[in-house]
């Protein structure tokens, strides 16, 4: 009989092949059991199965092919979950796992290529999270967002695999452009379905389980957008400049429909940060289009809603930001002193707003602000880890902006728009956009690391001046 001699990489498919394997052997059971006479469900069992074996074949692909349909994954995925507690999962869960699993193979095949430092503060991170399931008063709850936060790190690791030249920057870019396409036509779609007279109170959510998250990446993707249109690498030619305009047209409308206030507040931003540090026009720009759509009804509605209701004066209805601020206040003073290190536990916040906040009405509010939560859930320690992932993507943004304007201004404008609408709402949550926002500034400390590491090895290699003779 012939010797069959394989390789490590080899050898590691075959193992992840196996563990595959086992577990779908192990959880199939109780799985069908589960999942009942319910047809959406049911149809996930054979996805599941594709998944898996698209995984075994290609984890490059399958991770492309995530990051392609993610955006339009949420209204499928939530109809395959089962339960209803914290720690219910479905078909999204087991998309999770995948992707945690590439990841994690990616590093063992060459951990070279992750930064230490991007390891580092995500592991701290990751480590409080885990932390706080420990002591939290929902495991359950807490659970999900600690495994929430591992895929965060998961596509934020993949992204070092995947991109190591401007190439692949510009294919993934694409990419992540190109999964807003079915978002953008099943929005369309609602928009025609709602008509026209009753658009004014209508917030497009489109694929997404909430306008807001659709909002916010929609602001990513007109980051990107822009991008494309405006470096030169892309040679778009003049049909598709126009038709690429075009589009980036209907993104801006989506995002006009969605009423989310903090998006537009960040694709403000965006324009502002762009045009002071590029093109000076785009200040004239974004001034004549916020005159034009405070024209529109429902945007002047959703502006001059801040203008009232900012007191509780007999019961007064709040507007949602003074609501917001009294519920941080109230969480607040609630603290107790010997809490701000550690906090209550992972997604304490929802638990105990019944107890602290006097308009809860016996729901388990969210905090609508991260900084607050990650303070009232993992104190200050969790705080200072979780914006020293961000410092350390912020330092290795602006060495790439020393390399590329372009691209890495684009970046940190992404990055500022992310820390700017955390402090309004629960971004933590939302992880169809965390996963591409994460993917993205993975992308951009990559190219950054492998452009700096191709220049060492450069410098290393002696040129034929520095070789003697003999050596010759």
């Amino acid at each position: 009989m012939r010797k069959i001699n394989l390789d490590s990489s080899q050898m590691l498919v075959l193992g992840a092949a196996v563990l595959v394997a086992l577990l779908v052997g192990m959880i199939l059971p109780v799985v069908a059991g589960l999942l009942g006479d319910s047809y959406a469900r049911l149809a996930a069992l054979p996805v599941l199965f594709l998944l898996g074996g698209i995984f075994i074949f290609n984890k490059r692909l399958l991770l492309l092919m995530v990051l392609l349909l993610r955006a339009s994954g949420d209204i499928v995925l939530e109809a395959t979950r089962v339960g209803a507690t914290g720690a219910s999962t479905g078909l999204g869960g087991a998309i999770n796992a995948l992707v945690i699993l590439i990841a994690l193979l990616f590093f063992i095949e060459r951990p070279s290529l992750l930064p230490r430092k991007a390891a580092l503060v995500w592991l701290l991170l990751i480590a409080v999270e885990a932390a706080g399931v420990v002591v939290t008063p929902v495991p359950g709850f807490g659970l999900k967002m600690a495994l929430a936060f591992c895929s965060y790190f998961a596509v934020f690791v993949c992204a070092f695999y995947t991109v190591r030249t401007q190439d692949d920057f510009k294919f993934l870019v694409r990419i992540i452009i190109g999964s807003s396409v079915i978002p953008v036509i099943y929005g369309l779609i609602s928009v025609a379905l709602k008509g026209a007279g009753g658009i004014s109170t209508f917030r497009v959510q489109s694929t997404f389980t909430h306008p807001n998250i659709f909002a916010f990446y929609l602001t990513l993707v007109i980051s990107l957008a822009l991008y494309v249109l405006k470096s030169a690498t892309f040679r778009l030619s003049t049909l598709q400049r126009i038709s690429f305009t075009g589009y980036l047209g209907l993104l801006f409308l989506m995002l006009l429909l969605t009423q989310t206030r903090s998006a537009w507040l960040a694709c403000f931003l965006l324009f502002v940060l762009y045009g002071a540090m590029f093109q000076r026009r785009y200040l004239v720009y974004i001034l004549v289009l916020c005159c034009l759509a405070m024209l529109v009804p429902s945007v002047q509605q959703r502006i001059l809603d801040l203008d009232a209701g900012n007191s509780m004066a007999n019961y007064a209805k709040l507007n949602s930001f003074a609501w917001r601020v009294l519920l941080w206040d109230s969480a607040l003073k609630w603290m107790s002193v010997s809490r701000y290190l550690t906090g209550y536990g992972v997604e304490a916040f929802g638990f105990y707003a019944p107890l602290f906040f006097p308009m809860a009405g016996n729901v388990e509010w969210s905090a609508h602000n991260v900084y607050v939560q990650l303070f009232f859930d993992v104190g200050l320690v969790g705080v200072l880890v979780y914006l020293a992932v961000f410092y350390q993507c912020l330092r290795a943004l602006l060495k790439y902006y020393k390399r590329d304007r372009l691209a890495g201004g684009i970046l940190i404008c992404a990055l500022v728009q992310y820390l700017v609408v955390s402090a309004s709402d629960n971004m933590l949550g939302y992880l169809a956009f965390n996963w591409y926002f994460w993917t993205v500034m993975g992308m951009g400390w990559s190219l950054y690391a492998n452009l700096e590491r191709d220049e060492k090895a450069q410098n290393r290699q002696p040129s034929l001046s520095d070789v003697s003779p003999l050596q010759a």
